[in-house]
Parts: structure tokens; C-alpha cells; sequence
């Protein structure tokens, strides 16, 4: 019984294998739009899709972020500056990626972005507009090339979309990127388009490695109501910065543990519909979201309970 199970399991390993081996053809003749090109994951995408040849539109948020990225890169290689939380940067970005891909549609990476608790009340517009509603604008005003293209649409979350270590607006809106991609690949799956999830564990990306962060969060607490202060205690926000200290110490350094699995999201002929990045990520986090829900609160209750550092 054993022996045919075990069998069993190494075919299926073995046919897995081999059908995610298989690349599209012509990578040479795609275009891939991504989004988040100045720094981090959709910098190292860029190039490294670059580098395989294909023709990459890379949308950047700064003009100096374009330059740097254009003088690291190929003649191919074209930016555009975007600003996913501005309808009107949306709607032109768009026009400028039809204007270079005309009949051939495009494939679209996705977004990611920052961190926030519950005393941070001010960013909840903000990480809401770039995190999930400007990752969903500008996935809706690329659709069209997409499904004429029969391509791919790749969108960035997290596993902090599969599991809350904290409170705030980054959780809740990567739990929204989950949903709508989940949504999305349904729908456009009558169409012959694929739509993947990268959820990343921990990386050390820009913001992780911002010196201006702890600062950041501070300024914030100041501005919190006297209520707010009182009830969670000047300890809480200093939880909250050891916690944060410690996450960036543990995070990893090896971008392209995630940027190689959106490479395989868009060239694969058989890409996943999740990719987890990072041993964190396949190893502590996902298992986390399946146990029950008792047993995860303790484990983060756990977690919490660490000493907090003086500030």
C-alpha cells in the first residue's frame, strides 16, 4: 500500500516538474507592463526579464528611478512614470503602453508596498489606494490588451494575505488583492488568460531597510488622539518597534526568491495560481493559515510577548 502511494506521489512530482519547465515561445516578442520599477521586486523583474529578451514597460514612480533603471538595462527596455493612487497617470500610462504594443496586447506584474497598526489611522487611505484599489485600477485599464493578448496578469500580495500577524491597512488590503485576483482568474479564465498570486514571505526590500520608518511610526503616535495613547500605553508602541526591528533582521535578502517565481508566473506554459516565496513564507506562514484559529492566536500572542526595548 505504501509503495503504490509513494509512487503515486513521485509520478505526480515528476509530471509537475516537467510541465513547469515549459516556456512560452517567442519570449522575445512579449511585452511584460510592470508596475513598483524603482526599487525592489519590480526593479530586479525588470531587469531580469530584460535580460531574457523580452520587451519590458516598466512604469516607475520617479523620473530619477526611470534613468537609474534605464542606464542598468537594454535599449528594450522602455519606462513610463505612474502614480497607481492618480486616475489620470492610470488612464495615460495606458494610452503610452497601447501606443508601443498596438495590436499584441501586453502581460501586467503587479504592485507591493508598506506596513501599518491600529493607531496609524492616516494610512489607511494610503495603503488602501496602493496597495489594492490602485493595483486594481490599473489592472482593470490594462484588461483589454490582456485578454486581446490572451496574456497574463501577476499580481503581488503577501502571506499576510493568508494569515494577520498585525493590524492595519497592509494586511487588509493584501487579504483585497487575494480576493479580486482570486475573482479575476475566474472570470478571465473563458478568455484563455492565467492569473497568478506571488505571496512573499519576509524581504528586506526599500521599506523594510528605511532608516526613516521607526521615525515615522512615532510622528504618527504623536498625532494619535490622548485616547488612543492612554488606552494602548506608550509600551504598545514600543512593542511595536522591537517587533518591527526584529521582522527586518529576520527578512530576507535574496530578491530573487521572488522575482524568479513572477518570471515563471509569466513565461511558464503552466504557471501556478500561487507562488509562496521564501522558506518563512512555505514553512511557518502558510502552515499557519490552515491550522485552527485558537492555535494561531496563541502562537501570535506568543510572538508578542517579547520584551520591548526603551525607546
Amino acid at each position: 500500500m505504501w509503495l503504490y502511494l509513494v509512487a503515486l506521489v513521485g509520478l505526480w512530482t515528476l509530471l509537475r516538474w516537467y510541465r513547469e519547465r515549459q516556456v512560452v515561445s517567442h519570449l522575445q516578442d512579449k511585452y511584460v507592463f510592470i508596475t513598483g520599477c524603482d526599487s525592489g521586486f519590480g526593479n530586479l523583474l525588470a531587469r531580469q526579464l530584460d535580460r531574457r529578451g523580452m520587451r519590458v514597460l516598466a512604469a516607475c514612480l520617479t523620473e530619477k528611478g526611470a534613468e537609474e533603471l534605464r542606464s542598468k538595462t537594454s535599449d528594450r527596455l522602455e519606462t513610463v512614470i505612474l502614480d497607481v493612487t492618480k486616475t489620470e497617470s492610470i488612464v495615460a500610462a495606458t494610452q503610452w503602453t497601447k501606443e508601443r504594443v498596438g495590436n499584441r496586447g501586453t502581460k501586467n506584474s503587479g504592485y507591493e508596498a508598506p506596513m501599518s497598526i491600529q493607531w496609524i489611522k492616516p494610512l489607511f487611505p494610503l495603503l488602501a489606494d496602493i496597495c489594492l484599489l490602485g493595483l486594481i485600477e490599473v489592472t482593470l485599464n490594462m484588461l483589454p490588451s490582456v485578454r486581446k493578448a490572451r496574456g497574463r496578469v501577476v499580481n503581488v500580495s503577501s502571506v499576510m494575505g493568508r494569515v494577520s500577524l498585525f493590524g492595519g491597512g497592509y494586511c487588509i488590503s493584501k487579504y483585497g488583492v487575494e480576493a479580486f485576483s482570486d475573482s479575476l482568474r475566474r472570470e478571465l479564465s473563458y478568455f484563455g488568460v492565467k492569473v497568478a498570486i506571488i505571496e512573499p514571505g519576509g524581504f528586506k526590500t526599500a521599506m523594510t531597510r528605511s532608516d526613516t520608518l521607526p521615525s515615522s511610526i512615532k510622528m504618527l503616535w504623536d498625532q494619535a488622539s490622548s485616547e488612543v495613547r492612554e488606552i494602548y500605553g506608550e509600551k504598545s508602541l514600543a512593542s511595536y518597534l522591537t517587533h518591527l526591528k526584529s521582522l527586518d533582521q529576520k527578512c530576507n535578502e535574496d530578491l530573487t526568491l521572488v522575482t524568479d517565481c513572477m518570471e515563471h508566473a509569466l513565461t511558464s506554459c503552466h504557471p501556478r495560481t500561487r507562488y509562496s516565496a521564501g522558506w518563512d513564507a512555505k514553512l511557518f506562514y502558510l502552515p499557519l493559515s490552515y491550522l485552527p484559529t485558537f492555535l494561531t492566536d496563541a502562537i501570535f500572542y506568543w510572538m508578542s510577548m517579547k520584551p520591548a526595548k526603551a525607546l
